[in-house]
């Protein structure tokens, strides 16, 4: 029986009317996303991070978490969604509209993953939290028995009060504790959002690096500036890290190449930056001795970090589709024009996030939009900080 920590009264389930007044896309329980199908029946969070993708939601004013349906009906959701798939498919657990790890929001955090890992499921469960976890929440993360389970714990370092209200060094004491006591479950040091001037001076850096020790893997990634980010930092006075917005995230070269200089070890050759990763996916999969279920390794110069032995794992894995099966599917989910397949990627047209990631999820082969190219060494970030793409 897996144990529990001190019990809480469930959180009152938001009533019809209630629904009624939230955007549609938060009432949606589940929706893909890249690092898998995200599960989110819970909404509310008190944390008040001013780059939250809350805002994306008009979800930023609900402080109090509120449930919009239970979790046993919200698992049922999940698994009997058209594109989940038993022991294939990623799933992400309360990380669009609250933190998994509040205390009022725990109990339904640990439910939700009991009742996975009692279906006998294998697939990979990601849980991200930059709130306090106890050498007690260890306990009941180590007694799941067949979900591949990780803990990505967000640390910014970021100082600034209005952009990072939470302290940071409540995160890294989790990720210390987690580390400390992994069994069953992994945990990777997710650190987020690296933004210029902000939180990536040498200080900052080597800070991250000191706390990687303490993780099986770290994933290094940059800042979603979202117009209604922008309009929020600006409504509050706070500096704006871009002159513009961009749909995905902005991790200029300059700040890279910066973090990769200090985590260059010239003493191991197969661990070169130790385990760093551009990419969730690739990080938990290491974590998890197992080959990215993203098939990132098609963008090579992704690649060019990873430890020796995972590269290795990911070649053996990766394989290119066949055309004729890749594009049954495709049209299927309602591709349209032509369908090709490059050593990279897997080029379709008229399919918007959803059914590409499930085709990258089923194939292990990324899938990209024929009208959204991923620019060399960009790794489908922003164009902001890189030099102009040659034509």
């Amino acid at each position: 029986m897996t144990p529990t920590p001190r019990a809480r009264r469930p959180l009152p389930i938001l009533t019809t009317d209630q629904i009624a007044g939230l955007k549609p896309e938060l009432v949606e329980v589940v929706e893909y996303r890249k690092s898998g199908l995200s599960l989110n029946h819970i909404v509310g969070c008190p944390l008040e991070c001013s780059y939250c993708v809350r805002h994306l939601f008009d979800n930023f004013e609900l402080k109090t978490p509120r449930a919009l349906m239970s979790d046993e009906e919200a698992v049922q959701l999940l698994i009997q969604h058209r594109y989940f798939r038993a022991h294939r498919t990623p799933v992400q657990v309360f990380n669009r509209a609250t933190d998994p790890m509040l205390p009022v929001v725990k109990q339904h955090t640990f439910n939700v993953l009991r009742l996975l890992d009692e279906q006998g499921l294998t697939n990979h469960v990601l849980v991200i939290t930059r709130w306090r976890v106890t050498p007690e929440d260890c306990t009941v993360l180590n007694s799941f028995r067949n979900i591949k389970l990780t803990v990505l714990v967000t640390h910014s370092g970021i100082d600034h009060p209005g952009i990072e209200p939470v302290d940071s060094a409540i995160a890294a004491a989790s990720l210390k504790t987690l580390f400390e006591h992994a069994d069953r479950y992994r945990t990777v040091l997710y650190w987020r959002p690296i933004v210029p001037g902000l939180n990536d001076s040498d200080e900052h850096i080597a800070r991250a690096l000191a706390l990687s020790r303490h993780a099986h893997a770290t994933v290094f990634t940059g800042l979603f500036f979202r117009e209604q980010i922008a309009s929020y930092y600006r409504e509050h006075g706070l500096p704006e890290p871009y002159e513009d917005t961009a749909r995905r995230k902005i991790m200029p070269e300059e700040s890279e190449q910066r973090i990769l200089r200090a985590f260059h070890r010239l003493e191991d050759t197969d661990l070169p930056w130790g385990p760093l990763f551009r990419k969730t996916s690739c990080g938990v999969a290491y974590a998890h001795g197992e080959a990215d279920y993203n098939g990132h390794y098609g963008v090579r110069e992704l690649c060019d970090i990873c430890p020796l032995a995972q590269l290795k794992l990911c070649k053996d894995a990766w394989q290119a589709p066949d055309l004729e099966a890749i594009t049954r599917e495709a049209r299927a989910l309602g591709a349209v024009g032509e369908v090709e397949v490059t050593e990279r990627a897997i080029i379709v047209e008229g399919l918007n996030e959803p059914p590409r990631y499930a085709l990258q999820h089923g194939f292990g082969y990324q899938v990209h939009d024929r009208t959204k190219p991923h620019h060399y060494r960009r790794h489908g970030r922003a164009d902001i900080g890189w030099p102009t793409p040659a034509a």
